[in-house]
């Protein structure tokens, strides 16, 4: 699984929490990342692509997937958290209200006045995540790669369940606008292979095809560290 974050937005440009404000798009700079992930992935076979239903995400992903030939599912679980109060507001002056610290020290305690929960939104997104990931890889096979385009939050929550840590500890994750990071679900646990990622060659990341009379990759971690993989960036 790709998870692209949406890239540079108006918002971003100017200091405002957007959250679910209707109709932010892209700045400049945006679009230009939404043009380069043509190339950026352009070693990269896409199974599907699921977005969230913000215009951000959309106009980041637009590009790619009309040079793909490839639709999009929109996925409501993996919009923008919702700050409720907060939303529309500048960052400069939200870091004075008291839950800007239990954000930052204890995210799983913070509930947005008029909005959702840290936590909640985790559960939300995370379950939307695993849930298309089995239904892509019945469709499509185990080896299958798919495209998902979501917000900062969103993204550093599903980065941290993947890495087995509490949300808690969310806020080390850093998820930069347009980066790209790649998490393989197995059946006993995720493998996280890129995080925060501005590269341009991802064809590491594409799976190998599986051996012969080997049906399944397995869950396994290598022992030592891997070896890497021939003949892959």
């Amino acid at each position: 699984m790709i998870l692209l974050r949406h890239g540079r937005s108006t918002a971003n440009g100017s200091g405002v929490l957007a959250g679910r404000t209707p109709k932010v798009g892209l700045d400049e700079t945006g679009r230009g990342q939404a043009q380069a992930l043509t190339e950026r992935l352009a070693g990269v076979p896409l199974a599907e692509a699921v977005v969230s239903p913000m215009l951000r995400c959309k106009q980041t992903v637009a590009p790619l997937l009309d040079a793909r030939g490839l639709g999009r599912t929109v996925e409501p679980r993996l919009s923008e958290v919702d700050y409720g109060e907060w939303t529309g507001r500048e960052l400069k002056t939200l870091f004075k209200e008291p839950l800007w610290r239990v954000v930052q020290a204890h995210p799983s305690a913070a509930v947005f006045p008029g909005g959702e929960g840290l936590a909640a939104m985790q559960a939300r997104a995370v379950t939307a995540v695993r849930e298309h990931d089995a239904r892509i890889t019945a469709a499509h096979g185990e080896h299958a790669v798919w495209l998902l385009c979501s917000h900062g939050d969103v993204l550093k929550s599903i980065l941290a369940d993947a890495l087995g840590q509490h949300l808690d500890a969310f806020q080390r994750i850093v998820v930069d606008p347009a980066s790209i990071s790649v998490v393989r679900y197995t059946e006993t646990r995720p493998f996280v292979v890129r995080v925060n990622d501005h590269g341009s060659d991802f064809r590491g990341v594409v799976p190998e095809p599986p051996k012969r009379g080997r049906k399944k990759s397995s869950s396994d971690a290598e022992v030592g560290g891997s070896t890497g993989r021939k003949g892959r960036a």
